[in-house]
């Protein structure tokens, strides 16, 4: 089975471009490169509504599975009419999004996915955790302050998310997995410090949470995004994956089915 992951396709950004133009580029090279599966880390846009409508759009063209963890952005709960919470419940709904849900491709593999929390422990050492709580810096704010509405810090939140992705484990823990997170795991990952302004928001990049899950389960892949990067490696037997497409400032090139090419990773399974 040929697998494809991409990441922070972000589609309500473009200052020209629209949904239904990313629907449709990415329809296309999922069409060229004969993808069989399709995973999305995350980031798809900043009102859940949108969010879900494209993913099954994608499925409904491609006739293909799509799976997916929601993104920070997809969170986002100004002028949804909705909090936070509820969105997240609306997509535990979704048969396509992993959280509580892990997906068994065949005997040998399955894909647990969750979208993680950062926890701070990737900023530099001089923050104090009651400095990098109020998660503003040299004048800007991190955005999930004033458009997430959790009603719990961002600690105990990646705690409970990487237990969550634990409980999801063990249920197919006999089989390789496939894991996918939005929130980096890996800090190789984070904005490489000393950093003017990363030294701080690292701090909302990542998560050591995850830390155990690798070294107790059997992770092949490891698949993230949030940090718009692109990149792989390999460390321990694990493949790190972080194929973010971005936004259209961070493109190498303006045309975007050029990108999504660019971005989207696969591996194929047996």
């Amino acid at each position: 089975m040929l697998i494809g992951m991409i990441s922070d396709l972000h589609i309500d950004r473009h200052n020209k471009l629209t949904p239904k133009d990313y629907e449709q580029a990415l329809v296309t090279v999922i069409e060229q490169q004969k993808i069989e599966l399709l995973l999305i880390a995350g980031d798809v846009s900043n009102h859940y509504k949108l969010t879900q409508s494209f993913v099954k759009e994608i499925e409904i063209q491609t006739m293909i599975k799509v799976l997916f963890v929601p993104g920070n952005h997809d969170f986002w709960s100004t002028d949804t009419g909705a909090t936070s919470s509820e969105i997240l419940d609306t997509y535990i709904k979704m048969d396509n999004c992993l959280i509580d849900d892990p997906f068994v491709i065949n005997e040998a593999w399955a894909i647990v996915g969750n979208t993680g929390w950062y926890d701070y422990t990737y900023a530099h050492s001089k923050f104090s955790l009651e400095r990098i709580a109020r998660r503003k810096y040299y004048g800007a704010t991190w955005q999930d302050k004033v458009k997430i509405d959790w009603q719990i810090e961002d600690q105990k939140l990646s705690m409970i998310a990487a237990k969550q992705a634990m409980k999801d484990i063990e249920k197919v823990k006999d089989k390789k997995i496939i894991l996918m997170t939005h929130i980096v795991t890996h800090r190789k990952f984070a904005v490489p410090m000393p950093h003017r302004i990363f030294d701080y928001f690292n701090a909302f990049i990542g998560t050591s949470g995850f830390d155990e899950i690798y070294t107790q389960y059997d992770i092949r892949y490891s698949i993230m995004g949030h940090v718009h990067f692109r990149n792989v490696f390999e460390e321990n037997n694990v493949t790190y994956i972080c194929p973010c497409l971005g936004y259209q400032r961070e493109w190498r090139t303006p045309y975007i089915e050029q990108e999504i090419n660019h971005a989207l990773h696969k591996i194929e399974i047996n």
